[in-house]
């Protein structure tokens, strides 16, 4: 590796423009945002060193090898958020950047081009929403007293900007430095808007022109051996040391460099956001699907590990990622309709195995609402909310955990979901789903409104519930009418019962799942009023029975009552679901 002689800002984006300075595949996408690019404007100009690059001469006899992109000069979050690829001409070297994109990227884009991101309140689909902007600097005034330490006032403004007409602002472009090389040019501009005799004005132009054009500011340290994996893992232990640079944005890159036909990086952001819906149902992540991938591609070793995103691995990745696609798509729908989402999903681990079963069966869409399937997709549902309500199940030993359930699905998994041989495998790595009556106690007493535990207890406790549908959670005595200063007002609770009654409120004891109409139509009427209005007297029973419900309360009188017997007749239905029993006395409450 050897130290180059230091070029100005100018040359090494003449470089980029001449697609002699190139990103390899193994570079992650552009993610700074305008406050970090307008903050490495303001070290430049205050000629604050802005950190060295490491660079790679690939060869013209190497260069065939591999893929390269073209750094970025028009980033529009929704339209354009990737550098495209490069077609690089046979016999050509390049040299590629493996450390300094960002800063690199952004000295292009506020010299050569634009950066268009959405506005805050802006709504996603509408172009409106993300005005092409470029980079300006207030020649006038330094920056207002800021937290962010910054001294000059760089913007990046839509045009054209508004030039006010009371001396506080100048917005000069300062994109128009890079083609201008004549000082005077500049200052002749400075002069048609009235500022030829400003000092100020005149020296932070002429100090700006200079950090772009006079002064070596960039140092590059340059690696020229032509072995991969060396340049692999050079290019790790540099991007590794932050914390900004995921050890899956790291292994992505990796994927990427080593397909042939399509863009691994492309591909894994599509499926992700895909996943995840327009509406954030979910928060899956790279990590998740790239684990993934190595699952449902029979890779042996799933661990998030460089030795296993090796070409062969990647390439087999490439060649099945449609079967891939597909399996993970069909899992998180089939989430879905259990009824979880971004906001009770405690553990996204749980996606990996259930995407390997509908692999291993080559299941479609269909799966999801087949009658024939429909006790299968109960023990599916059964064994996945069970495994996130039990503590340490997807924590510590997850690769191991994944390879011993994908041997246990290939043996046993060919015509339906192996409940029983899970659970025995996972019983022999000491992450069983059987329960302890006193981890039954914990999940009455530790889940209340609000947290995401919440949502699948209920979800087991009440399978009659088609969770397809929008269901809220819902207070069965209205929240509303139990506020503290409510309770004390009614004045018939001691001061201990006023705690269990606020207690109670939050509680399993006073949760059920209900669908958003009828949730909405119910509001805050006293549930017994309420059924009343709803429910003929068979259908009231019925609801009473599939809701473990003592008859419903009639008053605040006789609330804290029916709380009471509501979570003895709930841990008791929760301990059979788990498989085991569980006696808690009445009036048992923190």
């Amino acid at each position: 590796m050897a130290f180059q002689t230091a070029i100005t800002i100018a040359e090494a984006v003449k470089k980029i423009q001449r697609r002699e300075l190139v990103l390899p595949a193994i570079q992650r996408a552009f993610v700074w945002n305008d406050d970090q690019i307008t903050r490495l404007f303001d070290s430049i100009l205050r000629g604050y060193p802005i950190g060295s690059f490491l660079s790679w001469h690939v060869r013209s006899e190497t260069s065939g090898q591999f893929k390269f992109y073209e750094f970025m000069r028009e980033y529009h979050e929704k339209d354009n958020r990737y550098s495209k690829e490069l077609d690089i001409p046979k016999g050509q070297a390049v040299v590629a950047v493996l450390d300094g994109q960002q800063r690199l990227t952004s000295l292009n884009l506020a010299l050569r081009g634009y950066y268009a991101s959405r506005v805050r309140y802006g709504k996603k689909t509408q172009a409106k929403s993300y005005p092409t902007r470029r980079l300006h600097l207030n020649v006038l005034r330094e920056a207002a007293e800021n937290e962010r330490g910054v001294k000059h006032d760089f913007r990046m403004m839509a045009e054209p900007v508004v030039h006010p007409t009371d001396g506080n602002a100048y917005w000069f472009p300062v994109y128009q430095l890079f083609d201008t090389t004549d000082l005077g040019e500049l200052m002749g501009m400075l002069a048609s808007h009235g500022l030829g005799n400003n000092g100020y004005a005149s020296t932070l132009v002429g100090a700006l022109f200079s950090a772009i054009h006079s002064k070596p500011m960039l140092h590059f340290y340059e690696e020229s051996d032509q072995d991969i994996d060396k340049v692999l893992d050079i290019f790790i232990r540099v991007n590794s040391a932050g914390t900004v640079l995921s050890q899956s944005d790291l292994l992505l890159s990796i994927a990427t460099a080593q397909w042939n036909k399509r863009d691994a990086r492309k591909e894994i952001q599509a499926l992700v956001e895909t996943l995840n819906g327009t509406d954030q149902r979910f928060w899956f992540s790279k990590d998740v699907v790239l684990k993934s991938g190595l699952m449902l591609t029979g890779v042996t070793d799933v661990g998030f590990k460089v030795r296993n995103f090796n070409r062969s691995n990647m390439l087999r990745l490439e060649e099945r990622w449609d079967e891939v696609s597909d399996s993970l798509t069909v899992a998180s729908g089939l989430l879905g309709d259990f009824g979880l989402s971004s906001a009770n999903l405690t553990a996204n681990s749980v996606l990996i195995p259930i995407a390997y079963y509908i692999h291993r069966r080559g299941l479609d869409e269909h799966y999801r609402d087949r009658p024939a399937e429909r006790e299968d997709r109960a023990a599916v549902r059964s064994w996945a909310i069970r495994s996130l309500l039990k503590h340490g199940v997807w924590g510590s030993g997850l690769d191991t955990l994944l390879r011993e359930l994908r041997e246990v699905i290939d043996k046993h998994g060919a015509e339906r979901f192996p409940v029983v041989q899970l659970e025995e495998r996972m019983t022999a790595r000491g992450k069983t789903l059987t329960f302890t009556p006193g981890e039954v106690e914990d999940l009455m007493e530790s889940w209340a409104y609000g947290s995401a535990g919440v949502f699948p207890i209920l979800a087991l406790l009440f399978p009659h519930v088609n969770t397809r549908n929008v269901h809220h959670i819902d207070h069965v005595f209205p929240r509303s009418l139990l506020t503290n200063a409510k309770l004390k007002k009614h004045g018939k609770y001691t001061e201990d019962q006023l705690n269990e009654a606020i207690w109670y409120r939050d509680s399993l004891a006073n949760l059920q799942l209900l669908e958003s109409p009828e949730n909405i139509a119910k509001k805050d009427r006293v549930p017994r009023e309420w059924a009343q209005e709803t429910f003929s007297a068979a259908s009231y029973k019925n609801y009473l029975e599939l809701n473990a419900l003592p008859d419903l309360p009639g008053s605040v009188d006789e609330y804290l009552d029916w709380c009471e017997r509501r979570y003895h007749l709930l841990g008791q239905r929760l301990a059979k679901l788990l498989g085991t029993t569980w006696e808690a006395p009445l009036q048992q409450v923190p």
